[in-house]
């Protein structure tokens, strides 16, 4: 095992019969396979599939040198992540996609954005954790932030695709080249924009109908089996307007696979090592199909360290910003969302807190009935002026109010964070961002005293819906599953053809 995070000595000395410690560039993981090559001069194979996006750049050059690649091969790998191959694959299938194009200039994304319409996400290609992406509503943002994306792209091109406001959806799944073994299918409690790696997603998705899991299958058999995956691969879809549209696929094993391997309790990882050392899934004990649901919820939370990055926007965006996850089990989804945000430091405060409400002008009717269940439970409301006075007029509550413009007196939204007035923040975002501006400043002052600051109102919708839980009864995975044991009937692999 080749691993440049040097935490991973004291916790991964045992997984392999020898770690090394070194960078993840084409260089030294030469230097490392050109040491394991045995006596009788055979070179060591490669198996990239778990070494996130950065093992498999390595894939290719790797390859070039003259090292085998076990698992997916280059084709599958250059297909997922090649934009132009990837649409004429999801064409072929008819499998749709959001529409979107590629431009070389700011000023191109803006006239691509106008025939797409708005909103639009722009992003440049090849990078990393969503590094520079961004949701732009209006041409004057696409132009700040594609100016932005194009500095980190450099020569290359800039992505701009029509951005689908709709549920997100993940699926990991295990082909041998034939056939699809997908263990689960998560549902992302935040809505497309966010990146998947600070979202909170529950297993299993809450509310699919039966006709778009079975399309959600069936799209994910025919991509795995057209792009000749073996091993693991991840897909990311979003669920607009009754149709299924597919973000991205990853011919890698993704952060969930360990949520999912333990709460259905699949060994997905095993089973990937198989798959790319050549075994069909069948002489494994698996077929094709989706495994059955398990009888719990399990949620996966994010965790942040916001507190220690200054100058580090909060806000949830495409951009990840999470550096760790934690889980929860319940009963129900509300059960799973108390635990999870409980264990991540993310959940509402005791009952009679009080919350300041800062919601932007787009987000106002759709946060009224999540106030009133703030108020219901018995939270004090505080709020900026233009939200005090929508509570005022269209709920009817008590709220006091304060100024979100912190030059022009007090009291103001950061007297009552740094006072401890309030014990929570509920701050969503304009298109405006830049450090120093008001909105920034409250939430970063909320994260610093580290006050739980909520800037997207399906992510406090999750934590109401924990709060109103009515059991945290603490069980292991093993006490859920054994309460109901589901058969899994494995699909046929010409029902998918």
């Amino acid at each position: 095992m080749i691993n440049s995070n040097p935490e991973t000595v004291s916790t991964d000395f045992d997984a392999s019969s020898r770690l090394y410690f070194e960078p993840l560039d084409e260089e030294s993981v030469r230097d490392v396979l050109e040491n394991e090559t045995g006596e009788d001069g055979v070179s060591p194979a490669i198996l990239a599939q778990f070494g996130g996006q950065t093992a498999i750049n390595l894939a290719e050059p790797l390859v070039r040198a003259g090292y085998s690649l076990l698992g997916s091969d280059l084709r599958a790998i250059d297909v997922a992540e090649d934009r132009d191959l990837f649409g004429d694959l999801l064409d072929h299938l008819g499998i749709p996609q959001p529409p979107g194009g590629i431009v070389a200039t700011p000023q191109e994304a803006v006239a691509l954005a106008e025939h797409l319409g708005y909103p639009v996400i722009v992003r440049p290609s090849f990078v990393l954790g969503g590094r520079a992406m961004e949701i732009c509503r209006t041409p004057d943002e696409l132009l700040e932030f594609a100016a932005i994306a194009k500095d980190i792209s450099g020569k290359k091109p800039l992505l701009v695709d029509k951005y689908l406001e709709g549920a997100e959806i993940e699926v990991d799944a295990i082909c041998d080249g034939t056939d699809v073994l997908i263990p689960g299918i998560m549902e992302h409690v935040e809505r497309a924009g966010v990146h998947s790696g600070d979202s909170i997603a529950l297993y299993p998705a809450q509310s699919l109908t039966d006709d778009l899991v079975a399309t959600l299958v069936r799209y994910t058999t025919d991509m795995g089996r057209a792009l000749g995956v073996r091993g693991l691969f991840n897909i990311q879809y979003v669920v607009f307007e009754g149709s299924i549209y597919v973000i991205e696929v990853n011919p890698r094993g993704s952060r969930t696979v360990p949520f999912l391997s333990k709460v259905t309790g699949v060994p997905m990882v095993d089973l990937a090592v198989q798959a790319g050392l050549g075994k069909p899934l069948a002489s494994l004990g698996y077929g094709t199909g989706l495994w059955p649901a398990q009888p719990l919820v399990a949620a996966k939370a994010p965790v942040f360290s916001m507190s220690k990055l200054t100058q580090v926007d909060t806000y949830l965006g495409p951009e990840m910003k999470s550096t760790g996850e934690v889980m929860g089990l319940g009963q129900s989804a509300g059960e799973a969302l108390g635990k999870a945000l409980l264990a991540a430091g993310s959940g509402l405060p005791g009952r009679g807190s009080a919350v300041l409400l800062s919601i932007a002008r787009r987000d106002k009717a759709e946060s009224l009935p999540l106030i009133r269940r703030l108020h219901e439970l018995g939270y004090d409301l505080v709020a900026t002026e233009g939200t005090a006075e929508h509570i005022r007029t269209e709920l009817g509550l008590p709220v006091d109010s304060v100024t979100k413009k912190l030059s022009e007196g007090h009291p103001n939204a950061l007297d009552v964070i740094v006072s401890r007035r309030v014990a929570a923040v509920v701050n969503t975002v304009t298109g405006d961002r830049r450090p120093l501006r008001d909105g920034f400043l409250i939430r970063r002052t909320a994260t610093e005293r580290r006050v739980p600051c909520f800037t997207s109102l399906d992510t406090l919708r999750a934590a109401l819906d924990g709060s109103e839980a009515p059991s945290r009864r603490v069980r292991t995975v093993d006490e859920y599953r054994a309460s109901e044991a589901p058969a899994f009937v494995a699909a046929s692999p010409a029902s998918h053809a």
